[in-house]
């Protein structure tokens, strides 16, 4: 068992340097000199005597309570439950540090935590927490526990570690995935917030009868069933089920930079994670394909909460290559495979004009046999960019490149919807519900 690294405490560090007086006046008397080293070792001497006595590796443990799989871009809370079990009769405050990935930002790993005596009147475990914000997804390691054990006299502590490594897995942000989140997703309105519509179901199945309402579309009266109910009944519809939808996840150089912190692939495998659980949940097939240069994964169309867990498998690992995307070697990939009239929702980034022009005649290929959605995000800080008033040289060259960016967007956005092709473009907070409710309008609209 280790005995740990001795600590000096801040009263030890106090005492010593009270000794430096007398051993500063030993320059008009020895005898200074002569107090001051006795202080010293007195007090180094009570400071061995304090480590000996100071609780041992063992008389405290810790026990470290975390989910197995962490949601990127949140807060996700760690715990520490600590148990006393040596035989001192006096509460004992512990320094507590955690080792947290370094992949992920964390805060308040660091805390004191006080122990009362081993069989102290039954009281709530001690226990430190703090939280944990993972900007990516991919997979981590927590690693151990250090405890800083102070002494009775409190001129110093046993520092000990105790070992608890701990592998988890960080997933794209699930909280946003409960039905209740997604029926009330908040996004932003250029730029202000607004809500998610959960737009009338105006599809093309039948779904049932109901009494007439004034302000209903004569259009939409059953005669029949009127007539045999001796009651005006109309017709209610809902959008058609089991309808294909692919999600396109470019993971190419342009995903690899920043917005808010995370890049820009982080907020759209959140948003398309999202819009799986939508249409899985609507009743619709949903498949995923994630490229670059080449095809990296890919999931066929299929129903159902378990295909959701593969989808939300594949997608966990998925990381930006700095390497241009091959657009035509994806689709060509995949509607090898897919002929039924399919939702195509392709998540890249719109700004580089050379990959946009490649995009641009692969994605417009696709109509009319396809429905293409293109979703791109915007960046704040270029739009701010290109409409602030310069007030130096590098400012106006950083106005003529956002401005730039910004016009080259535009083109390929009215190309593109020029075509029949939708393009969404949001910010990344409203990024998943924005492209949620071009989904949620396809639906209603039954434009597939």
């Amino acid at each position: 068992m280790s005995l740990g690294r001795p600590v000096p405490t801040g009263l030890a560090v106090a005492l010593l340097a009270v000794a430096l007086v007398p051993a500063a006046l030993s320059v008009a008397s020895p005898t200074f000199g002569w107090f001051a080293l006795a202080v010293d070792v007195a007090v180094l001497a009570l400071c061995a005597v304090d480590f000996l006595r100071a609780p041992r590796e063992g008389d405290v443990t810790v026990t470290r309570v975390v989910e197995p799989i962490l949601s990127s871009g949140t807060r996700n809370p760690v715990h520490l439950a600590l148990a006393r079990h040596d035989t001192g009769t006096s509460p004992l405050r512990v320094e507590v540090r955690d080792e947290p990935p370094l992949v992920v930002a964390s805060h308040h790993h660091r805390q004191s935590v006080v122990l009362p005596p081993r069989g102290a009147p039954s009281e709530p475990a001690p226990r430190m927490t703090y939280f944990v914000t993972p900007p990516s997804r991919g997979d981590a390691r927590f690693g151990d526990v250090h405890l800083r054990l102070p002494g009775p006299l409190g001129l110093c502590a046993r520092q000990v570690r105790v070992k608890a490594e701990q592998a988890v897995k960080i997933y794209p942000d699930l909280t946003a995935l409960s039905r209740e989140a997604l029926s009330l997703a908040r996004t932003s309105d250029a730029p202000s917030e607004r809500t998610l519509r959960r737009r009338a179901a105006e599809g093309r199945e039948f779904e049932s009868l109901r009494e007439y309402r004034p302000g209903d579309d004569y259009r939409h009266i059953d005669w029949k069933a009127s007539a045999r109910h001796a009651n005006t009944l109309v017709r209610t519809w809902q959008p058609e089920r089991h309808q294909p939808m692919l999600l396109l996840l470019d993971c190419g150089r342009h995903m690899a930079g920043k917005v808010r912190g995370r890049r820009k692939l982080d907020h759209a495998v959140d948003a398309a994670l999202r819009l799986a659980r939508v249409g899985l949940d609507a009743g619709d097939v949903v498949g995923v394909m994630s490229f670059a240069s080449d095809v990296l994964t890919y999931l066929p169309p299929r129903k159902g909460h378990e295909h959701l867990r593969l989808i939300t498998e594949s997608l966990y690992r998925a990381e930006a290559a700095l390497e241009e995307s091959d657009y035509g070697r994806a689709y060509d990939f995949a509607f090898a495979r897919q002929t039924r009239r399919t939702l195509v929702v392709l998540f890249t980034d719109l700004v580089d004009p050379d990959a946009s022009a490649g995009l641009l005649t692969r994605t417009l290929a696709l109509r009319p046999r396809h429905l293409p959605v293109v979703a791109s995000l915007l960046d704040e800080d270029v739009r701010d960019a290109a409409t602030r008033v310069p007030d130096a040289a590098q400012d106006a060259y950083a106005r003529q490149a956002a401005t730039r960016l910004e016009a080259e967007f535009r083109r390929t956005a009215t190309t593109l919807r020029d075509a029949g092709a939708l393009v969404v473009r949001a910010p990344a907070q409203g990024f998943g519900a924005a492209a949620l409710n071009v989904y949620l309008d396809v639906k209603s609209r039954g434009l597939l």
